[in-house]
């Protein structure tokens, strides 16, 4: 066989072989979404992943070295995914930030494994031992800074009222969207997650506009 022919049969097998690999870590990255969302990290089994997945621990392993391991691969697949749904065309004011927080709610609608994860982890990582403690930590630090400087930033364009208690209203925000996501969770039929979302967001904007707006 020419040596080109066999240089570009090596890479094609190459490049097979890589796919094969990344279908497997996005199969093994999903079903630990489940696995998590329904035991929670502590009573998840790398064993029970695995056997999920149609391969050997060992064979998990080649791809994530521990559960630790896993489970913030699969935290940072997550994170990464809702800042792309954010970090598209910068929002011309306020209000349009609050249109794509509710466009993100509703995207996560069709996540529900990622919202129950989230919901358990969050509350399990309260413990300053756990795994994710200071992904989540430094999460909610980041998304509450994010909503801070939106909102001073709508202050100083005069969108916003210039008295807005603006890390109050970031608080609020986000104690709201998450305390909506666990009754989701809960119950998905027992309420329509981006309207009550959307509705709350509405008056909570009502009641900083700057007159006049």
């Amino acid at each position: 066989m020419p040596e080109k022919k066999v240089a570009a049969t090596a890479k094609s097998a190459g490049r097979g072989s890589y796919a094969v690999g990344d279908a497997r870590r996005r199969l093994i990255l999903d079903t630990a979404v489940d696995h998590f969302g329904k035991w929670g990290f502590h009573a998840s089994s790398l064993a029970r992943i695995a056997h999920d997945c149609g391969i050997t621990q060992g064979g998990l392993l080649h791809h994530f070295r521990s559960k630790e391991d896993l489970l913030l691969s699969v935290l940072a697949q997550s994170e990464e995914y809702d800042v792309a749904r954010l970090s598209g065309a910068e929002p011309e004011s306020y209000a349009a930030y609050l249109d794509a927080l509710v466009d993100l709610v509703e995207e996560n609608t069709r996540r529900p494994g990622i919202v129950r994860m989230f919901n358990v982890l969050v509350g399990e990582s309260g413990n300053a031992g756990h795994p994710a403690h200071a992904h989540f930590k430094e999460r909610y630090a980041r998304v509450l800074a994010h909503g801070v400087e939106r909102l001073e930033a709508a202050v100083r364009s005069g969108e916003l009222r210039p008295d807005t208690d603006c890390a109050g209203v970031a608080r609020e925000c986000l104690a709201v969207m998450d305390g909506l996501q666990i009754q989701w969770a809960l119950d998905p039929g027992s309420l329509d997650m981006p309207a009550r979302v959307r509705d709350y967001l509405r008056r909570q904007y009502a009641a900083i506009r700057a007159t006049g707006e």
